[in-house]
């Protein structure tokens, strides 16, 4: 079972690509790391990004899809409409199945994409996209709606173009899960933890990994919710550190 991640890279090892790799080596399938930035942070300060050209990161694309045969791919830190564009046709040429975690901006607070990074999306990606796992923030982005209830979660999810599961970390907990257009919530306990850090990479990443396994969509998300949070509150910062 070979899995691929599109994102950035995280020279600390929290996030990005690093991250989703070790996820993938975690729960057991093998996988290969498109680098589409180069990013300069850490999990408390970020410094800069570094995109790679749309011609690289296709030829990156071509030459593993050339060896691999690839079904379930995830995409994290695309940095511009160019890039998510160009991931978009793809997806499309080789029939992936991919996950997008909608990164925009780092936990540490630093601004990882061009501007209209979410209007791309809108229009390219999510089209094409199994799924979608935004935060709040990220939500938003996608929506311009404001979230401040599960009600508005609930909202939210109705307005994205593909199934998606909005992450609930900056909402008590509650993640808002919207499969063929049936909602449903899962509610976690809040850890209280410094270490919020490529949580929603260790997600996406889970989740394409688990599929990559057999499981249907929707147990793919939860057993990948409980990865993170087992993750989290056992401090197996090897395998995970948490961004949700």
């Amino acid at each position: 079972m070979i899995v691929m991640s599109i994102a950035g890279v995280d020279p600390s090892g929290g996030a990005g690509i690093f991250a989703d790799l070790k996820t993938f080596q975690a729960i057991g399938v093998y996988g290969t790391g498109i680098v589409t930035a180069l990013t300069a942070q850490n999990p408390y300060k970020f410094f800069s990004t570094l995109p790679v050209s749309p011609d690289y990161i296709e030829e990156q694309i071509d030459s593993v899809l050339d060896e691999y045969k690839v079904e379930y791919i995830k995409t994290g830190m695309l940095y511009s409409p160019e890039i998510i564009r160009l991931v978009s046709k793809k997806i499309k040429q080789y029939k992936l199945k991919a996950v997008v975690d909608p990164v925009m901006v780092a936990t540490s607070g630093g601004d990882l994409t061009k501007e209209d990074i979410a209007k791309a999306m809108n229009k390219y990606l999510l089209p094409e996209a199994i799924l979608t796992t935004p935060n709040i923030a990220e939500a938003e982005k996608l929506t311009n709606l404001k979230i401040f209830s599960k009600e508005d979660a609930i909202k939210a999810s109705e307005n994205i173009i593909c199934d998606n599961i909005i992450t609930g970390g900056h909402l008590d907990g509650i993640n808002t899960i919207r499969i063929d257009s049936e909602v449903s919530i899962v509610k976690q306990e809040l850890i209280d933890t410094d270490n919020l850090h490529g949580t929603g990479c260790n997600l996406s990443s889970a989740i394409v990994a688990y599929l990559a396994k057999n499981n249907d969509l929707n147990t793919s998300i939860v057993k990948a919710l409980d990865y993170v949070y087992e993750g989290i509150k056992n401090g197996n910062y090897g395998t995970l550190i948490a961004r949700i």
